[in-house]
């Protein structure tokens, strides 16, 4: 909303400066974005007449004029095509001072003295307009000074209006509330009835009430199509950002401007029968005012005659039925639209017009009367004509109901940490316009709102009105008082920034993707879950929550494959989202994936390609973060999105906790990826998850070392074996390690050969030969026994 200082005060007279009353309005929540002069710095411009305009000697493009002052002719050389005899424009003489510290002085051009220079708009400062020299009204005094004559000592002020202060969209409203704000008192223009003079009226018709329950509307006729808009009312418009185009429609701009109300003029020649307001049926169009032909969407509000359509409701008139300039009787129209009736229509049609900026946030419902009667008598003074009665067509069940809010004492205490007096509540409220019936018993207030704040519903925003007038920053500052006992933080569990910091120290790099993916690809890796579709998805590829984080890792390792990035190894921890009934579970997980080289290029680097072993390495680093390593096993087992000879699961204590393994070959081959390419997935608990770490103290004893060289079956793994070593070695025990795998010559088929160490040491005393002895044979024998080993030869 941009607006001329001036015009503002003409309402309401603030003791401020103008950038003190800028910032007053910001710290009120109307933030100001600007606030700039309404012309350049200029002086020595006076208002001139040409008298004679005559093609220069030596140059086509130039004219010679004789200009007046009143007092004085002049000899202006002027290029403008618009200079002419009788013209009254800014005349800048000799010595004066233009925008741009620009000083006009005599010159010779092409050979003939110029004493002056006629000034276009943008030269002075006024606006962009370099078409040609100004152009004033005829009646302009000769000689007066333009900024005394435009009144130019003003400023303009630009406020960026949150979309729920619709009310402040007008001079109106910016008064009301720099009266609320100062204490001061406002003086509205005073509207009386325009009596009729014809009896003539147009019949209206709401087919559509709860879109448009009031509509007022007028007939004038015998209106004046030559007449001119009056300067003063063409600059307030110009200082609003409006272009004047005729009277009739420059009236209906200013009433937009001045009181909030959007407003129309039809030719009533052009109109037939009646006005209909209903919504848009299948196929209609409509040739705009802009000359743009657009069809009409069927939850379209419009205005219509019996020939079609007239009008979008509240965005913009249609050409045929606009006032010209061989206009001589109009309808004037005044009309409520229900908000939800015009938001985004507009921008379904690619318009943003200042109407459908103020009937989207709301219109006063209780002005369209005072809005027609306003108009009209700007009309009658400007243009003449013969007004008819004022009509209105109304549906008083449809038209929107002022809400009665309770505001309590205690609550207006409570979110302003302070005890305001009743008497600065209801002189705050009361200036807002609103109505207030104390309950004494109640400790509150029922006030009633007036009829355009659309935002105010409820006691808090009340409370919001209350502190924004009082003044936010005569509010008291108090510190919270309340008991903030700090949380045991546990060091049983590592912190997922370690978890992090560990994997880059592996060469990963961390990736966070969407949590949505599409359907498609959610199927490829968990094809055993339905995922839950989103009810309104950004994009097909974005269809459904994930329930891996695989999905996305896949898609960020094609994405960096297909430019050129070969060695890639990122992690990732986030959510998942599984469906369990009707229930979601959102689960923290921590997952990775690995291709390329093994090492990074360089000199010393090898040529290996990773494998199972170097994620699986990197999956147990990070599962030994907890101090619990020995506690997990990876056993064989199939997941529909890996290897079926290259995967197994993560389990402790028969639990399964996630997935390791090759990507499947169907899978690359689908989704076009250079392989192998390894994948891991863990709940993210089991890796954050530890043990207390505690203190023991260094045996000072020698250990015992054994070693075992045994043959079984190639099916049974280490894993089993350690297991059965350390429940039958004794609590002596300290490690067991497995130092050679050996299948081949001299190794019966389907068997394999493990050499194991056995180390054992005693915390308080020198272990013997024979107990190490017995413990060798414990073990042998649970070996056989367990897992049918034997002793290589």
């Amino acid at each position: 909303m941009k607006f001329s200082e001036q015009w503002l005060r003409e309402w309401v007279q603030p003791a401020l400066a103008t950038q003190a009353l800028a910032d007053q309005l910001s710290l009120a929540g109307l933030e100001v974005d600007d606030v700039s002069a309404v012309a350049g710095e200029f002086s020595g411009v006076v208002v001139a007449e040409i008298i004679s305009a005559e093609q220069h000697p030596d140059a086509d493009k130039l004219k010679l004029c004789q200009v007046s002052d009143g007092s004085e002719t002049y000899q202006v050389v002027c290029g403008a095509a618009n200079a002419r005899a009788g013209l009254k424009t800014a005349f800048a003489r000799v010595g004066a001072n233009l925008p741009g510290d620009f000083r006009i002085k005599r010159a010779k051009l092409r050979g003939v003295e110029s004493m002056g220079m006629l000034c276009a708009e943008d030269e002075l400062g006024l606006s962009d307009d370099h078409a040609g020299i100004m152009e004033l009204a005829v009646d302009a005094p000769v000689g007066a000074d333009l900024r005394d004559y435009l009144n130019l000592n003003d400023s303009l002020i630009d406020v960026d209006l949150t979309p729920n202060r619709g009310d402040c969209l007008s001079i109106a409203g910016m008064a009301r509330e720099v009266g609320v704000l100062n204490q001061v008192p406002v003086k509205p223009v005073t509207i009386e009835p325009v009596a009729a003079v014809i009896d003539d009226t147009f019949p209206v018709t709401l087919a559509a009430p709860d879109a448009c329950p009031r509509y007022v509307g007028r007939v004038i006729r015998n209106i004046n199509p030559g007449a001119e808009t009056p300067l003063w009312m063409q600059e307030k418009l110009r200082r609003s950002g409006i272009r004047s185009i005729d009277p009739v429609v420059d009236v209906t701009n200013y009433i937009l401007l001045e009181l909030g109300q959007p407003m129309h003029a039809f030719d009533l020649q052009q109109l037939s029968d009646g006005i209909t307001v209903r919504m848009a049926q299948a196929g209609e169009t409509l040739v705009l005012l802009d000359e743009t032909e657009v069809t009409l969407n069927p939850d379209t509000l419009l205005i219509t005659d019996a020939k079609g359509p007239l009008a979008m409701a509240g965005i913009m008139g249609g050409d045929a039925s606009g006032v010209t300039d061989k206009t001589r009787d109009i309808f004037l129209e005044s009309a409520y639209f229900n908000p939800l009736s015009i938001v985004g229509r507009a921008r379904n049609y690619g318009l943003h017009t200042d109407s459908s900026h103020r009937f989207e946030r709301g219109v006063d419902w209780q002005l369209q009367r005072q809005a027609i009667e306003r108009a009209t008598a700007l009309l009658l003074e400007i243009v003449g004509g013969e007004p008819g009665p004022v009509t209105e067509a109304v549906s008083e069940t449809d038209l929107p109901v002022t809400p009665v809010v309770r505001l309590r004492d205690a609550k207006i205490n409570a979110m302003l940490a302070m005890e305001m007096p009743s008497t600065t509540v209801e002189d705050i409220l009361t200036r807002l316009g609103m109505t207030l019936s104390r309950k004494t018993e109640e400790a509150a207030w029922a006030v009633q709102v007036p009829s355009w704040r659309f935002d105010i519903t409820l006691e808090v925003d009340l409370i919001e009105e209350l502190a924004r007038v009082y003044g936010y920053d005569n509010l008291p500052v108090r510190i919270p008082i309340a008991q903030l006992p700090l949380p045991p933080i546990s060091e049983a569990r590592v912190d997922l920034a370690r978890v992090r910091r560990h994997l880059i120290s592996r060469n990963y790099q961390e990736a966070i993707t969407y949590s949505f993916i599409e359907s498609g690809l959610s199927a490829l890796f968990d094809p055993d879950t339905q995922p839950l579709a989103l009810a309104n998805p950004i994009s097909a590829e974005m269809a459904v929550m994930r329930t891996t984080l695989w999905p996305g890792l896949i898609k960020a390792v094609q994405y960096n494959q297909n430019r050129q990035q070969s060695r890639i190894r990122l992690f990732e921890t986030g959510q998942r989202f599984i469906p369990q009934g009707d229930t979601l579970v959102q689960e923290n997980a921590i997952a990775g994936v690995i291709t390329g080289g093994r090492d990074s290029e360089g000199w010393m680097a090898g040529k290996d390609k990773v494998d199972f072993f170097d994620i699986k390495g990197d999956v147990e680093t990070l599962l030994a973060l907890g101090g619990e390593a020995d506690s997990f096993r990876f056993v064989a087992a199939q997941h529909p999105a890996l290897h079926p000879g290259q995967s197994a699961k993560i389990e402790r204590n028969g639990e399964t906790l996630g997935y390791i393994g090759a990507m499947h070959p169907i899978l690359l081959k689908k989704l076009d990826l250079n392989g192998p390419v390894y994948l891991f997935e863990l709940k993210q608990d089991i890796v954050t998850a530890g043990r207390l770490p505690r203190y023991t103290p260094l045996s000072k004893f020698p250990e015992m070392r054994r070693d075992l060289s045994l043959l079984v079956d190639e099916h049974v793994s280490y894993d089993a074996i350690r297991d059965v070593v350390s429940s039958s070695a004794g609590d002596a025990l300290k490690q067991v390690i497995l130092f050679d795998l050996y299948q081949g010559q001299g190794i019966e088929a389907g068997r394999k050969s493990l050499a194991l160490g056995l180390t054992w040491q005693h915390p308080s005393r020198t272990l013997t030969d024979e107990e190490i002895n017995n413990s060798v044979s414990a073990v042998v024998v649970a070996l056989t026994t367990h897992c049918g080993a034997s002793l290589r030869d």
